[in-house]
């Protein structure tokens, strides 16, 4: 991986959160390159607990819309004096259950480093100690996905669906729901599933339309544990579950 621009920036792998003395800075890791997503500032002192409070949950608002995508491999850099990463962690179990519980958790991790200017994002990601952090850490929170596609392919529940082709995938992202369709959850596939395929128009036209949609999709190295599992599956899986109006006429999951 690289932060230098010019290059096809290729599929949502990571985030990247760079604490410092005032400030947090993410960054979005893609397959290809690295970018700049925000940067947060620390209104008052991080020793204030209301200021601490309240930089943490900025950090937490502005990770959400790429963790809506899918994306919950996140990456907590800072330097070995501080201990801004281990605070924020300490924060997200305290207030934000949802990250650290259930079936999409995320994966956290810290390392020690600088990542707050693209130089040293560059340096950072040209050691072989984060190449190896990115794919543990992308391989606990896949390993979530796996899990959950394993239930449902073992569920005796008639509300869960799992498809497997393109076309019935295609079907199912591109049309219109209502209730008695299957809604959709997950959409994963592996890379080489991508490079290979003859249909790469197709499908990154669904992950567009997927993404507008708010369905979470990921795309997996093929050479990971869980990638090898989704090419067993064929490379493209994709789950959704059943939802039956309830007596008011709005959506339930059964």
């Amino acid at each position: 991986m690289t932060a230098k621009r010019g290059y096809k920036r290729g599929y949502p792998v990571a985030l990247l959160v760079g604490f410092e003395d005032d400030q947090a800075v993410l960054w979005r890791v893609f397959s290809n390159v690295i970018k700049h997503e925000k940067t947060l500032w620390l209104d008052g002192d991080i020793e204030d607990s209301k200021a601490a409070y309240n930089f943490h949950e900025s950090i937490i608002n502005a990770l959400r819309p790429t963790l809506k995508e899918g994306v919950r491999s996140i990456i907590l850099a800072s330097s070995p004096r501080m201990d801004y990463a281990q605070e924020f962690i300490t924060h997200v179990r305290m207030h934000h259950a949802w990250l650290t519980q259930g079936p999409n958790k995320a994966a956290f991790s810290i390392t020690t480093g600088s990542a707050s200017t693209l130089g040293e994002v560059a340096a950072l990601t040209r050691t072989p100690q984060f190449h190896k952090q990115i794919s543990e850490t992308t391989s606990e929170e896949i390993g979530h996905l796996v899990n959950t596609l394993e239930k449902r392919l073992n569920s005796p529940d008639q509300n869960t669906v799992v498809l497997y082709s393109l076309k019935e995938i295609e079907d199912l992202i591109l049309g219109a729901w209502k209730p008695g369709r299957p809604r959709p959850e997950q959409f994963m596939l592996t890379d080489r599933y991508l490079s290979e395929s003859h249909e790469k128009n197709r499908i990154h036209r669904l992950l567009q339309v997927a993404g507008n949609k708010n369905i979470k999709t990921r795309i997996v190295d093929a050479e990971s544990t869980a990638g090898k599992r989704l090419t067993q599956l064929g490379g493209l899986v994709f789950f959704a579950q059943l939802r039956q109006p309830d007596t008011n006429g709005s959506a339930r999951a059964h």
